[in-house]
């Protein structure tokens, strides 16, 4: 019998999952994923789902101008309206919810990073709901608690609020201009983190340097865009005496430590769950002030609530992403070999920076990408402007980068007359440097070592799978007839699987069902499946016979959560060692049951038996009921009672992803439309756990890349209102502009983890802005054009066109 869903590749996934033959691993199989069935059939659980007992439904009123004093807010006809429980402003909750104070790359600095980059970041306090000062359009400034949203809504429209404005900055460079205003006034220059890097002698090589030039290069504010938006559920169990918190959050053990410190409330008192979530993609990991305004609302009314938010609120109100320019100084050969590169920044962060250099740092670390260029110094501020807060997006400030340094490659192509792609090769680190310093710290402090791959190699499969020469002898005679053809190569390389650590728990229950716990919290990675596949291959057991359970702090006592392509490296090899410690307990059990040595037993089909009387066996439930404490108990002793492994996998550092996009454009030179024809990719993540989630993760970073380079665009007009609130404005690529990526795997095993596995969960995003800018400069090369910034529009294509046709 075979189910009616068909899998990512097109075939039909069996009803019932055969085990892999004997000698064989789960692990490295595209089995049947374990999350399909409920979201595809619509029976999922997600925080617009969840219905209480006496739910009532909370509003938040925003802010409709940029930069203001709040003079007064009149609540009065809006409490009055029938329906509306309670009307809430930052007055009525100053003395009892603190502001969020600490942040992400601010509480510790690793000695390594501090002492290379000398990284300072000023205090820049995030009121829940603001007293007296408003900084960007989309802050939260009141609640309404209502019987229904509908009535909620209603209120908002009563509530008065009275203004004084305050100056308006919107662009990062008059931002630090001298005299500017400032958005808080113990900031100055309007710059809350800055630090500066370098690794070799910058200075030394640009006296010696034969060329020397200057680039530009600006990437455009975005928006994560999830199918499902934020949302808080909250409610106190009195029986329990806990507060139970539902959200749409990538890490709900952040939420829950916010939470406890800025409402004084134990952690033993409250738990944190994200429910199935419906995308993340990074700004899900920050935690909001409707998240801890939720949890104090539940306290103080003792009355279950729900907010949903809506997609204007989200295009407005969640932090965004992206938004920097880069002012590069380069120095190179005649061959086109790059000597140095000077790298000056600025990140627009918004009014708050929330995650201090973490994106601007990730843009230095990454800026080389695959090239050697030994000579490298990068300066990043991170500026404050009247907009939404800044936070990081899938990749995290390496697209930025890559967009800046793979352009800056094909620029110094063009202006030596030399084919772009053999000034890429060039640039390659050399196998025979492998492993490779950068002379320079990664964020955790620990020195960037690239793991010993052949970045050349990789490089020649992805032009063989375009026929890169076949497409240059091509491509005058495509112009002839008014085919404008270009390819355009990207290449990345992301630091994954950072800490600080990550934890499971892995446990044999009654029934002789493996039960793994973990703190990542999954929001479209396949936790159910992968983490099943790893512990099934260590406790010799069938996939249906592990339940996986995340995203709740119940689950495990610690846990950080699912960003930047960690939770393969870091859940996967957590629940690895939890689970051959549990193996080790079972096969202790079992050889005390069976009277055999330890040494001489197998498990397989969830029994455990003698290597040489399989007759001789005993089953997982027979072990967990020997496990347990009393007059029955058969545990040795030099063990506990239980049956049950909880392990915390601390990172040495990152691994290393890397790979080459190649993409495939035709440019209409009337309209400057730009049609992707087709992407290529060639990547390496290490030890492959699900190929199919592979392909997926893959595939769904580059429609967001493809979104980077040819669409999304967040505007603000100069008084800091946002003009791009709906999908009317905010374009995203459908599924006729996203061609299916042809993938090349490579398995480079990491030595950094028991698993071998490297993080894929971003590398599909990092390069196609810049492979498809360089497509579409090659395919319009006999014109001059140049791109220096994001997105790819037809209009910004048109522009450049008729400016080099000028010329």
């Amino acid at each position: 019998m075979t189910a009616t869903l068909p899998a990512h590749s097109g075939h039909v996934v069996p009803e019932v999952e055969s085990a892999p033959p004997p000698g064989t691993s789960w692990v490295g199989r595209s089995v049947r994923r374990k999350e399909d069935r409920p979201l595809v059939t619509g029976t999922g659980t997600y925080v617009a789902d969840i219905e209480l007992p006496g739910m009532l439904e909370v509003a938040m009123l925003r802010s409709g101008v940029a930069h203001a004093r709040i003079v007064s807010i009149d609540t009065s006809a809006a409490e009055s309206l029938p329906g509306v429980h309670a009307v809430i402003t930052g007055t009525d909750i100053a003395d009892a919810v603190k502001p969020f104070s600490r942040f992400v790359d601010q509480e510790h600095t690793p000695p390594g990073l501090a002492e290379a980059a000398s990284p300072v970041t000023l205090p820049c306090d995030i009121e829940v709901l603001p007293v007296d000062r408003v900084r960007y359009v989309g802050q939260a400034i009141a609640a309404v608690i209502a019987t229904d949203r509908y009535v909620a809504e209603d209120a908002l429209g009563l509530i008065e609020v009275e203004y004084s404005d305050l100056p308006v900055i919107v662009d990062p460079e008059e931002a630090i201009a001298d005299g500017a205003p400032l958005l808080h006034e113990d900031i100055p220059r309007n710059t809350q983190a800055y630090f500066e890097v370098e690794a070799g002698d910058v200075t030394a090589a640009f006296a010696k340097a034969t060329h020397t030039d200057s680039f530009r290069f600006t990437t455009q504010r975005q928006a994560g865009v999830p199918m499902e938006t934020r949302g808080v559920v909250a409610t106190f169990d009195r029986v329990a005496d806990e507060l139970q918190v539902w959200s749409s959050t990538q890490a709900p053990f952040m939420v829950r430590t916010r939470i406890c410190e800025q409402l004084d409330v134990p952690e033993h008192k409250v738990r944190v769950t994200a429910p199935d979530v419906g995308g993340g993609f990074g700004p899900k990991v920050q935690v909001y002030p409707e998240e801890v305004l939720m949890a104090h609302l539940a306290l103080t009314y003792r009355i279950p609530l729900r907010w949903i938010e809506d997609r204007l609120e989200h295009l407005t109100s969640t932090a965004h992403s992206r938004d920097q320019i880069h002012f590069v100084d380069v120095a190179y050969e005649p061959d086109g070999t790059v000597v140095a590169v000077d790298d000056r920044f600025l990140l627009d962060c918004g009014a708050y920076n929330p995650f201090s250099i973490t994106c601007a740092y990730n843009s230095a670390a990454h800026f080389r990408s695959l090239y050697q260029v030994p000579h490298f110094r990068s300066r990043g501020e991170c500026v404050l402007t009247n907009k939404t807060p800044n936070v990081p997006y899938r990749g995290a400030g390496r697209p930025e980068a890559i967009f800046a340094m793979d352009r800056l490659v094909v620029e110094i192509a063009r202006k030596l007359g030399l084919d772009p792609v053999e000034v890429m090769r060039r640039n390659l680190v050399p196998v025979e440097d492998m492993p490779c310093s950068r002379g320079m710290p990664y964020r955790d402090g620990n020195e960037i070592v690239y793991d010993a791959v052949d970045f050349p190699s990789a490089f020649d499969k992805a032009l063989a799978a375009v026929d890169y020469e076949r497409h240059k002898h091509d491509q005058q005679a495509l112009r002839e007839r008014g085919v404008w053809r270009g390819i355009g190569v990207g290449t990345y390389v992301e630091g994954t699987g950072i800490g600080p650590f990550e934890g499971a728990q892995v446990e044999l229950t009654p029934a002789g069902v493996v039960l793994v716990g973990a703190g990542s919290a999954p929001h479209g990675q396949s936790h159910r499946t992968t983490l099943a596949q790893i512990a099934c291959d260590e406790l010799g057991t069938h996939i249906d016979q592990v339940i996986v359970r995340a995203g709740d702090t119940a689950v495990v006592p610690y846990g950080c959560g699912t960003f930047a392509s960690r939770s393969a490296v870091t859940a996967g090899s957590a629940v690895l060692v939890a689970s051959r410690r549990l193996r080790e307990r079972i096969v202790a059990i079992a050889a005390t049951i069976l009277g055999a040595p330890r040494e001489t037993l197998e498990l397989a089909d969830s029994t455990v038996f003698v290597a040489d009387e399989p007759d001789r066996m005993v089953t997982f439930a027979q072990i967990a009921a020997a496990a347990a404490p009393g007059p029955h108990s058969q545990v040795p002793k030099d063990f506990e009672a239980g049956i049950k492994e909880t392990y915390y996998f601390v990172p040495p550092t990152v691994t290393f992803g890397y790979g080459f996009q190649v993409a495939e454009v035709e440019v209409d030179v009337e309209t400057g439309f730009v049609d992707l024809k087709n992407m290529v990719i060639v990547h390496d993540c290490g030890r492959i756990i699900h190929p199919q989630i592979v392909d997926g993760q893959i595939q769904g970073g580059v429609a967001q890349g493809i979104g980077a380079a040819l669409y999304e665009q967040l505007v603000y007009d100069p008084q800091g209102q946002p003009q791009t609130t709906t999908f009317m404005d905010y374009l995203l690529p459908t599924m006729n502009d996203i061609p299916v990526a042809h993938q090349i795997h490579l398995e480079t095993p990491s030595e950094r983890n028991p698993l071998g596995v490297k993080g894929v969960g971003e590398a599909g995003t990092i390069s196609p802005p810049a492979a498809i800018a360089n497509a579409v400069v090659d395919a319009l090369a006999p014109l001059g054009v140049s791109i220096d910034r994001l997105p790819v529009t037809p209009f910004s294509v048109h522009q450049a066109i008729e400016r080099a046709r000028t010329a």
